[in-house]
């Protein structure tokens, strides 16, 4: 029975509100018992799959889950995510992980590797501390070699060695992964009345707790059933979204700045998913791809180096290529990469006459009706008098 996209969006939202992982247990029990999470912005998935694990993707617990715990162990002042996956640990909801891995994202994320070692004595817990230097020799080399040594400690951890053959199967999935994430969101920037992006996040989202194969198919069946729904055609201003990229914001946020009257055309949400621009591919050394990948084909963004002097211009790229009229700053309350980034960004926009406007926001934000108002006033804005 082919599903429509409410049926395929309520799938996705009963995931998105479920912090017990419902689907991501499922899926362990179906494939070798065995689940690793990982905290945003990256994780190379394809060795943990590769490994005989699920990646569970694990982004705070949102605006539903009171944080107490979390605020004995970090300040109440920084972002939400890393206090409120601490009670999400504390509460046993993540018990079912056997290791998580913590990307090289910011100060924060990185003492939470360290938390969690605490909290979780017998869980597998590696910090993943990616390249920062782009010569092959250098980042190239120290990256498959960190590579490398996840996938053997992965390997001792399930029991299942990573060889060559299982992780080339596993980047062909995961890029089979993006393809569909890349048609997506084509489909969104092409006809975003047909695929609005309080939608399509859910369904990205799903992927965090889904079998890579599942939510493949998953996009598929939402991009076949948007394009054969008739939606109004609405005059929004279409707009690109920067500075989402680690905590995630609040469904209520994303569906305040549609009705605020705005297209989210493009967007750092959810980056896992789309952190590599092209395909992987099986050609040679698996891991060396992995490591080529990630220093050719990685999408800009505030956790990874980049010379100041080109700071901003990837960021007019995506306008350009997204057919922007103008650029929302939304990064999470204490967002230290992404506050950092943005005076340099929202300058190279000026300098291109790129209308832009700011705002923080937190998990558990009360701030719609503001914040509404804010990106309303920028869109009506840019349709009376933007010639960008």
């Amino acid at each position: 029975m082919t599903r429509t996209t409410d049926d395929i969006v309520r799938f996705a939202e009963d995931a998105y509100y479920d912090l017990d992982f419902t689907l991501a247990r499922q899926a362990k029990e179906r494939h070798g018992g065995h689940a690793v999470g990982y905290m945003p912005v990256y994780a190379p998935r394809e060795i943990v799959h590769a490994a005989g694990a699920v990646p569970v993707g694990v982004v705070g617990a949102g605006d539903w889950l009171e944080v107490i715990r979390g605020d004995a162990y970090y300040q109440s002042y920084l972002c939400h995510i890393p206090r409120s996956t601490i009670d999400l640990a504390d509460s046993g909801r993540l018990d079912f992980l056997d290791g998580m891995l913590f990307p090289s994202t910011c100060d924060v994320i990185r003492n939470l590797s360290g938390m969690w070692q605490l909290l979780k004595p017998d869980c597998y817990v590696r910090y993943v501390d990616v390249p920062q230097n782009f010569d092959a020799r250098v980042g190239g080399d120290f990256w498959e070699h960190e590579l490398r040594a996840l996938g053997r400690e992965l390997g001792e951890l399930t029991g299942t060695e990573v060889t060559d053959e299982r992780l080339r199967r596993s980047i062909a999935l995961f890029d089979a992964n993006r393809a569909a994430v890349r048609d997506l969101y084509a489909l969104r920037r092409d006809e975003p009345s047909l695929a609005p992006t309080s939608e399509v996040y859910l369904v990205l989202r799903a992927g965090n707790v889904m079998d890579v194969e599942e939510h493949t198919a998953l996009v598929r069946e939402y991009i076949a059933a948007a394009r054969g729904t008739e939606r109004p055609t609405l005059d929004n201003a279409r707009v690109v979204v920067s500075g989402a990229f680690c905590e995630q914001p609040p469904l209520g946020l994303i569906k305040t700045i549609e009705r605020s009257g705005c297209f989210v055309v493009d967007d750092d949400l959810l980056l896992v998913s789309r952190w590599f621009s092209r395909d992987v591919g099986r050609a040679g050394d698996p891991y060396r791809a992995l490591a080529d990948a990630f220093l050719t084909d990685t999408v800009p963004t505030a956790v990874m180096y980049a010379p100041e002097a080109g700071r901003g211009r990837a960021l007019v790229e995506r306008v350009r290529r997204a057919r922007a009229e103008g650029v929302i700053f939304a990064a999470p309350s204490f967002c230290i990469p992404a506050l950092l980034d943005q005076p340099m960004l929202s300058a190279e926009l000026d300098r291109q006459g790129i209308p832009w406007t700011a705002f923080k926001y937190a998990e558990n934000t009360g701030q719609f009706h503001p914040i509404r108002e804010q990106t309303g006033t920028f869109a009506d804005t840019m349709k009376l008098w933007s010639v960008a």
